[in-house]
C-alpha cells in the first residue's frame, strides 16, 4: 500500500485499460443505474480443478492424478528436459518437465478479465508454470499466456510474472488477463489452463498441485455501486492483528520494505487465524531484533521479481496454501452480503481497494491500491477491518462506514487525487479456508461461487 496517490505499477496498467474503455475521463452513469433501473448483479465465474476426476479429465503428458483425501497432480515420468534462463539471476539450468492441460471451460457469461490461482507444494528443486489460453467470443484463440512462474521458495528460481504478453486483443497485466477494448463487444468466452511441473534432472522430486482454477468476470463500469442493507446481527472474528508500518525500511529488496507490505501482512493475519505457523528454522533468516518476523517471511514468500512487489494476487493465495491444510483462491465478490455470508461462517476476507483520503472515514490516508482484511461487522452493519496500514499492531482493528467501504471496494472506476479516472478493483478478494471446510463453511463458499 502506498500512502500517497502515486500510482502503483498495477494501477498504471489497469488505468490504461479503464481509459481505453471510456475513451475519456467523463463519469459513468451514477449509482450503477441506467435509465432509472439498477444494474444487474455482476457476473463472476470461478472454476477450479481439485478432484481426482478433475485431474484425470485433463490431458496428462508425464503427469499423473493422485487419489486420496486431497487429490493432486504430480510428475509421473517426465515428458522431456528443457533449459530455463532465470531473467532475474541470469542463471541457466536444465529441468525435467511434465504437463497437464485442462479441458475447455466455457464461461456462463463471457468475461473481460480472468485471474488464475493455484495451490501447490514445491519442494526444493522443483517449481511450476501456470498458463491460460482463451477463446474469444468471435471463436478465435489467444496465445498461451504465462500467468505465473512460481515456487514456494526462492533458491531454485525467482518467483515471477511475465510482462510483454499480448496479441492486440488482450493483454496480461501482471496476474490478470484483460480484454483490451471491452467497448468493442469482444469477450473471453472460454479458456483452458495448462500446468507445467519442473524438477531437477535425475531426481524423483515433484511439485504437488491440489487446486488450479481461474475467475472470469465482466464487471460493469461504475463509479458508485448500489447500497445493500445490513443482513445480520453483527459478527467479529478473532483474527491476529499485524501492522505493515512497523516494518518500514526492513528488507528493502522486497518492494522497499514494510510500508508496501499490505498484501503479505493481510495474508499472514488470516493464515494464523486458521492456525498456520512458521517454524523457528523458517524464520532464522530474519533479523532477531524485528518484531513479527513472520510478516517479513510472508513478504519474501509473495514477492514477484518482475512486478517488483508483494501484491501479486495469485502469489499471495499460493503462499497461504503452503501451510498445512489451507487453500487459497482469488475471486471477486458481488456485495457486502457476500462478505456477511462468509464472516458468519467464520471465514475472513482479504479485500483490495483504492481511495482518496476523504473517501474512507477513519483511515487517515489515501491509496492507489491497498489490501486489508474484513474480520466482521458491527450491529449497525459497519465494516470491522484488520487494516495493516496502522502505526502499531494494537491499532490495526478499524471500523469503517459501511457505505463508504462498500463503494471503494466494489467500484471499477474512481477519480484520483489529480482528478483523473483511475481503476478500482471491482470486488477482488483473497479467500483462505481449510482444505476440508466444515459443512457450514462449504455452504458459505458455494454461495459466493467457490467450490
Amino acid at each position: 500500500m502506498s500512502r500517497s496517490e502515486q500510482p502503483s505499477r498495477r494501477t498504471v496498467l489497469t488505468a490504461a485499460v479503464a481509459l481505453a474503455v471510456t475513451g475519456s475521463t467523463a463519469p459513468a452513469a451514477a449509482a450503477g443505474a441506467r435509465g432509472g433501473r439498477t444494474t444487474p448483479a455482476r457476473p463472476v465465474d470461478y472454476r477450479a480443478w481439485t478432484t481426482y476426476t478433475d485431474w484425470r479429465g485433463g490431458a496428462l503428458q508425464g503427469t499423473r492424478a493422485v487419489a486420496g483425501a486431497r487429490p493432486a497432480l504430480e510428475i509421473a515420468a517426465p515428458a522431456g528436459t528443457t533449459g530455463y534462463t532465470d531473467p532475474h539471476t541470469g542463471a541457466t539450468a536444465a529441468w525435467e518437465y511434465a504437463t497437464w492441460t485442462g479441458p475447455v471451460h466455457r464461461l456462463p457469461v463471457p468475461a473481460t478479465e480472468a485471474i488464475a490461482s493455484w495451490n501447490a507444494h514445491t519442494p526444493s528443486g522443483t517449481w511450476l508454470q501456470v498458463e491460460l489460453r482463451g477463446t474469444y467470443s468471435d471463436g478465435t484463440d489467444s496465445p498461451w499466456y504465462v500467468m505465473g512462474r512460481w515456487a514456494a521458495g526462492d533458491e531454485d528460481i525467482r518467483r515471477t510474472s511475465v510482462d510483454g504478453q499480448g496479441d492486440g486483443r488482450s493483454t496480461i497485466w501482471t496476474d490478470t488477463f484483460s480484454v483490451d477494448d471491452p467497448a468493442s463487444g469482444l469477450r473471453l468466452a472460454a479458456y483452458r489452463l495448462r500446468l507445467t511441473l519442473y524438477r531437477r534432472p535425475g531426481t524423483r522430486l515433484t511439485p504437488t498441485v491440489w487446486r488450479a482454477g481461474a475467475m472470469g468476470s465482466d464487471v460493469p463500469d461504475r463509479f458508485t455501486v448500489p447500497a445493500v442493507p445490513p443482513g445480520g446481527p453483527g459478527w467479529e472474528l478473532a483474527v491476529p492483528r499485524y501492522s505493515q508500518e512497523i516494518h518500514a525500511g526492513q528488507y528493502p529488496q522486497y518492494d522497499n520494505g514494510g510500508e508496501a507490505w499490505c498484501s503479505p501482512t493481510s495474508s499472514q493475519m488470516v493464515i494464523e487465524y486458521w492456525g498456520g505457523r512458521l517454524t523457528s528454522e523458517q524464520l532464522s533468516w530474519v533479523d532477531p531484533s524485528y518484531a513479527d518476523p513472520q510478516v517479513c517471511h510472508a513478504a519474501r514468500s509473495t514477492y514477484d521479481h518482475q512486478y517488483s512487489g508483494c501484491g501479486n494476487w495469485p502469489f499471495n493465495a499460493a503462499y497461504a496454501a503452503t501451510f498445512k491444510d489451507l487453500q487459497g483462491v482469488v475471486t471477486r465478490l458481488g456485495s457486502l452480503t457476500d462478505l456477511e455470508t462468509l464472516i458468519a461462517a467464520g471465514i475472513p476476507v482479504i479485500t483490495s481497494q483504492s481511495f482518496l483520503r476523504t473517501e474512507l472515514t477513519g483511515a487517515g490516508y489515501g491509496t492507489s491500491g491497498h489490501l486489508m482484511t474484513v474480520i466482521g461487522f458491527t450491529a449497525d452493519g459497519d465494516v470491522v477491518a484488520g487494516d495493516p496500514a496502522s502505526p502499531s499492531d494494537e491499532a490495526v482493528r478499524r471500523v469503517y462506514p459501511r457505505r463508504e467501504f462498500e463503494n471503494i471496494w466494489l467500484r471499477t472506476k474512481r477519480y484520483n487525487a489529480s482528478g483523473k479516472v483511475a481503476s478500482g478493483s471491482g470486488g477482488v478478494c483473497y479467500l483462505y479456508f481449510p482444505a476440508h471446510p466444515a459443512p457450514h463453511q462449504r455452504r458459505a463458499l458455494a454461495a459466493v461461487g467457490v467450490r
